[in-house]
Order: C-alpha cells, then sequence, then structure tokens
C-alpha cells in the first residue's frame, strides 16, 4: 500500500500551487576540523547540540581523508574551520570536508571561518599579483559551501567575492563588554581611541562613538617590498597623559603594534592597551607584545593560541557565544544584522 502523504489542492486566489507536504522537519548539525575543534566544541554547547562524529586522517604521503559517522542527508550544516598555522593544510581540509558534505546530499552548507584566510590578499597592490582572497572563496564555492562566516574581514569588499550570502560579525560587543567592565575610572576619564593606521579609521571611529571617547590616528609608512616592516612617522590628535586603545582587525607579527605603543608612550600617552580580534602571533610577535611600552593585550580565541604564545598581559575572550547566536539567526531565518544595530 502506498504511503499516504499530505496533500496540498490548489488555491488561485490565496497563491498557492498544489503540491505536496513532507514530514521532515529542518535539523542542525555543527561540523568541525581539525584546526581549532575547542571553539567548536564551544559553540555545539551554546547550540545546546555536540559536534557531528567525524572521522579525520592524514595519510603517510600528507594528503587528508574526511568522512562523516552518520547521516548527513537533508541537514543544514555548518562546518567550523578556523585558520592558524599550517594554513593551507586547514584549508585542504575544509575543501574535502565540503566535498563530503556534498556527496552526501546535505541541504545546505555553511562554512564558519572565525578568520577568513589569505584576507590581507584582497586587491593587486603591484602588477601580476593574485588576489587570493577571492581564490579562496571560489574554491568553497566549488567545493559546496552555500553560505560564509566570518567574523572581522581584513576588507569588507571581501563580502562581495563569494557567489553567495556572507555573514560578516564583528567581535567589537565581545571586546567592549569587557572594556566596559574592567576600565578604571581614571582610564575611562582619560580614554582615547587609537587607529594604527589609516585604514583601521573607519573602524575605530565606530569604537570613539561607543565609548564616547576622542579618536586618535597613527600615520604610517609601509615598503610594499619588505614584508612585515613598518615605520611610524606621526599621531594626528592628542594623547599626552592618556590611556590609549589601540584596535585593529589582527595581530600577526605584531610590528605595528609595538612600532605604534612605542610612539604613543613617546608622545606622552600614560597606558597603551591593545585590542584586536585575531591573534594569529607569528614569530616573534609575543615578544614584541610584552614591550614595556603595551600594558595590556586583549583577543578573541578566533585564531587558535597555544600555550607557549600566551604571556601574562594577555586577555583571551571567548567568540564561541557570538557564533552560536549568529548560527542560531540564520538556522530559524532570523536576523543576522540585528545582532550588531544593523551594520552586520
Amino acid at each position: 500500500m502506498a504511503r499516504k502523504k499530505n496533500r496540498v489542492d490548489l488555491d488561485r486566489d490565496n497563491g498557492i500551487a498544489p503540491g505536496l507536504v513532507a514530514k521532515t522537519k529542518k535539523r542542525l548539525v555543527v561540523a568541525s576540523g581539525r584546526s581549532h575543534p575547542e571553539v567548536a566544541a564551544e559553540v555545539a554547547h551554546h547550540l545546546g547540540t555536540e559536534l557531528a562524529p567525524t572521522e579525520h586522517r592524514t595519510f603517510a604521503s600528507g594528503e587528508i581523508y574526511t568522512r562523516f559517522e552518520v547521516s548527513i542527508r537533508g541537514c543544514d550544516v555548518f562546518v567550523i574551520q578556523s585558520f592558524g598555522p599550517p594554513v593551507n593544510e586547514w584549508l585542504m581540509e575544509l575543501l574535502i570536508m565540503l566535498d563530503a558534505l556534498k556527496r552526501a546530499s546535505a541541504k545546505r552548507v555553511t562554512v564558519v571561518a572565525p578568520y577568513y584566510p589569505y584576507s590581507r590578499q584582497d586587491k593587486k597592490g603591484r602588477g601580476r599579483e593574485p588576489i587570493s582572497a577571492r581564490l579562496v572563496a571560489d574554491l568553497l564555492k566549488t567545493a559546496g559551501a552555500d553560505r560564509i562566516m566570518s567574523v572581522d574581514l581584513h576588507a569588507a569588499q571581501i563580502q562581495g567575492f563569494f557567489d553567495g550570502p556572507v555573514d560578516h560579525l564583528f567581535a567589537k560587543p565581545v571586546l567592549l563588554e569587557h572594556f566596559e567592565q574592567k576600565l578604571t575610572g581614571e582610564d575611562r576619564e582619560t580614554l582615547t581611541v587609537v587607529s594604527p593606521d589609516m585604514g583601521r579609521v573607519r573602524v575605530a571611529d565606530t569604537w570613539s562613538d561607543s565609548l564616547g571617547a576622542p579618536l586618535a590616528i597613527i600615520h604610517k609608512r609601509r615598503d610594499p617590498k619588505v614584508a612585515n616592516q613598518v615605520s611610524v612617522h606621526e599621531i594626528v590628535g592628542d594623547v599626552k597623559g592618556r590611556t590609549c586603545l589601540l584596535v585593529d582587525d589582527m595581530i600577526d607579527t605584531g610590528g605595528t603594534i609595538q612600532k605604534a605603543a612605542q610612539a604613543l608612550k613617546a608622545s606622552g600617552a600614560r597606558k597603551v592597551i591593545v585590542a584586536a580580534t585575531h591573534a594569529i602571533f607569528s614569530d616573534p610577535a609575543t615578544e614584541r607584545l610584552q614591550d614595556a611600552a603595551i600594558d595590556e593585550v586583549v583577543v578573541t580565541d578566533t585564531v587558535p593560541l597555544p600555550a607557549e604564545r600566551r604571556f601574562d598581559r594577555l586577555t583571551v575572550l571567548p567568540i564561541a557565544p557570538l557564533l552560536a547566536r549568529a548560527i542560531h539567526e540564520v538556522f530559524e531565518d532570523g536576523s543576522v544584522t540585528s545582532m550588531f544595530g544593523g551594520d552586520a
């Protein structure tokens, strides 16, 4: 006997097409690569679920293998993979996971990349250069991603590189809550928000508005032919006797932040606090960030940060609650924009 199904008749007056109503319901599944399992497990915990059982292997030849140990058919899957070192291995693993999900008939696949790889290669600075951030977006789409979710993209234009929805999240609420609780009365009275370069002025300006503090800007010049070499030239704004909050999207080798802090202290700053989203901390960042000119460093855990790269003046804030809320909004067809006051 044929299974009885719920039938919907044609209703022209209300614009309803004839058809059948399936009994299946949406199912949210969280999966994780091996790059940052701690944050993935925390996200799943905040969502009230657990990570999908997944088999990961790296063969002796270096080839990567992934298999989902349970059925993924018809699921709304969120794959969490961040991109600390080795970046290229984790990128390849993510692509293989996406291919496996596509072939396993997942209904929709969202890549949750707290830190987007190759994000600094978002344009051509000189002739014959690649735009690698666009290449990564193309690879993700081809492999099977329907949507991307990331935190504090280095350049907002990366959203347009992907042929599909991109949820651009901001770590500012997480960092801001910390400073609202931890800043002393004297810090608040003398607070100045500082942009480490011209490219971060817009972000620093939003911090200035949120904290009700004046804005200062550091003008720097970078040699395009020499990587990670920065020289600070001048400070626009008054920082003498002030508590300076340096805000940036990422800290890689720490050269920009170290020289900015030194320039602020040389100009009479009372205290220098650094706030950044992505703690990449390539060598010698840990050593540079312990410079006497830097009083405190506050980051989030979008990138895995091993114990040997942590130090006494470093505070690491969890990003999992923010990611979990955004995933919930996407799954429930809610509004991610509402999480950031209409700015996302």
